[in-house]
């Protein structure tokens, strides 16, 4: 089969494999559309060191191919969406209730990282009962494909930001990520979501996914623009989801005492991460900082294919590109150059 692989760091390339054979509890799935992420650019770049004939994708959808032995909920021709993130359920992390975690920091996060990722012509799937679940028939593959990261990894930090009905909200940045953290801060209930972006394209859908406000950092001062859109009190959440350490700093600036700020951001470059001192309360402002992996597993799968399936969410206003699979090479350059306003790349097999 053809998969396109990292080679190295900065290089990618496409590659002849074997077809992945499945375990008695796995599934192998022939992958109909899958997308781009920004974290695949950094794994290219060297975000989790050197890389051999790997191949890269964490995002996809398809039909199942072949089930093991013992794969009870699934079968050949089943149409499905897989988690970006594939636990070992049976793991101690699992089984203590943070299954993206399963066993080590991370360790959920197989695809494209411990393991072959999704850019290849099969994908294996591990713990196929809990990690796969079927699309419905009204949810088209191309609505579909972002249930397996974006709207995870997004509504997760709108779900662990514990905004109150009515609450304030500021989401930093408004990539794919961002976007989805709007539009679950809007479905949480939140009366005021303020989002932070400079490109036009984005600060667009920023509204259309429910921001009532979206402050541009190159026109004014983030942190002075929230704290005046809120009277002086801060927000009770703040999302931070660039992973820069400059945004968290702002997002512990702006968040009330007492307030909790959400990190769903990719922090993949630098030593440390810096929280500011003042704005932290000197540690004693009671600011809660909490992060998410995106969430995986058949459950949380099913949940978000509802809202697709009942109108909730439009995903797909995020698709700006398309590609047929080879040319895969083309929508990674894309994605890192971020050029054409690109914010998802859709990639046809």
């Amino acid at each position: 089969m053809q998969a396109f692989v990292m080679n190295g760091i900065g290089e990618t390339d496409f590659a002849e494999k074997d077809r992945p054979e499945p375990g008695p509890n796995d599934a192998i799935l022939r992958p109909t559309v899958a997308l781009v992420c920004t974290s695949d650019v950094h794994t290219v770049g060297g975000a989790i060191g050197e890389r051999e004939n790997l191949t890269l994708g964490h995002e996809v959808v398809g039909v199942v191919d072949e089930v093991g032995e013992l794969v009870g909920d699934f079968e050949a021709g089943d149409r499905v969406a897989v988690g970006a993130i594939t636990p070992d359920w049976g793991s101690d992390a699992a089984q203590d209730g943070h299954p993206s975690q399963s066993g080590a920091p991370l360790g959920g996060w197989k695809f494209a990282n411990e393991k072959d990722g999704v850019f290849a012509e099969y994908v294996h799937v591990n713990d196929a009962d809990a990690n796969l679940a079927h699309i419905p028939d009204g949810v088209s593959d191309e609505q579909a494909v972002y249930v397996c990261d974006m709207l995870s990894t997004g509504f997760a930090g709108a779900e662990r930001a514990d905004i109150p009905m009515g609450g304030t909200v500021a989401v930093f940045a408004q990539g794919p990520v961002g976007l989805m953290a709007t539009k679950g801060a809007r479905l949480q209930g939140a009366g005021q979501v303020i989002a932070v972006e400079n490109v036009p394209e984005r600060k667009e859908l920023a509204k259309e996914y429910g921001a009532d406000e979206v402050v541009d950092f190159e026109e004014d001062d983030p942190v002075e623009r929230i704290l005046e859109l809120t009277g002086g009190r801060g927000v009770d959440a703040a999302i931070e989801a660039l992973g820069a350490s400059e945004t968290l700093a702002q997002c512990v600036e702006v968040t009330k005492p007492g307030g909790t700020v959400s990190n769903v951001g990719y922090h993949g470059e630098g030593e440390f991460v810096e929280i500011p001192r003042e704005g932290w309360g000197v540690g004693m402002a009671e600011k809660d900082i909490v992060t998410a992996l995106c969430p995986g597993g058949r459950l949380r799968l099913r949940r978000l294919l509802r809202l697709l399936e009942n109108g909730r969410v439009d995903p797909t206003l995020m698709t700006t590109h398309e590609f047929d699979f080879s040319e895969t090479d083309e929508a990674f350059a894309l994605m890192a150059s971020k050029e054409d306003g690109v914010i998802k790349p859709l990639v046809r097999f």
